[in-house]
C-alpha cells in the first residue's frame, strides 16, 4: 500500500511569511537536511526576501552577501560592521550569519548559508521584477 502525501500546508501571506523567526529556522536547517532544511529554503527565503525588501535593501546586496559567504565562510562575513546597506537591515542579518556561524561552522554549513543567502536575493530580484511601476 502507498503511503498517503503529506497534506498541503495552509497558504500564507508575505506578513506572516516576514514575522518567522528566522534565526530558529537558520539554526535548525542549516544542520538539518529534510524538513527543516526544506522550511528554510522556502518559507525561510520568501520571508527574509520580504523582510529586506521592505528595508529597502536590493537584491544585488543580498547576492553580493552570498558571494563574500562562499569566498570566506560565515565568521568572516559575520565580522564585518557592515554586511549590507542600512542599520536596520545590516543588524538583522549580522544575527543571522552570527546565528549560523554558531550554529554549524563547517565549510558545509558556509556553503548552504551561501545557497540560502542567494535563493533569497532569487526571491528579492523575483518581487522586483513583478512589481507593478510608481
Amino acid at each position: 500500500m502507498a503511503p498517503h502525501p503529506a497534506p498541503a500546508p495552509a497558504p500564507r501571506t508575505e506578513a506572516e511569511l516576514a514575522e518567522r523567526d528566522l534565526t530558529v529556522l537558520l539554526r535548525y536547517g542549516l544542520t538539518r537536511p529534510g524538513p527543516q532544511r526544506t522550511a528554510l529554503f522556502g518559507d525561510g527565503a520568501v520571508g527574509a526576501a520580504v523582510t529586506l525588501d521592505g528595508l529597502g535593501v536590493r537584491p544585488r546586496a543580498v547576492a553580493y552577501l552570498a558571494r563574500l559567504v562562499r569566498a570566506g565562510g560565515v565568521r568572516h562575513a559575520a565580522a564585518l560592521p557592515e554586511v549590507l546597506p542600512g542599520a536596520q537591515a545590516n543588524a538583522l542579518v549580522l544575527d543571522w550569519l552570527t546565528t549560523a556561524a554558531a550554529h554549524d561552522p563547517s565549510l558545509e554549513g558556509d556553503e548552504a548559508m551561501a545557497r540560502w543567502l542567494m535563493a533569497v536575493a532569487d526571491v528579492m530580484g523575483l518581487r522586483e521584477a513583478v512589481r507593478p511601476e510608481g
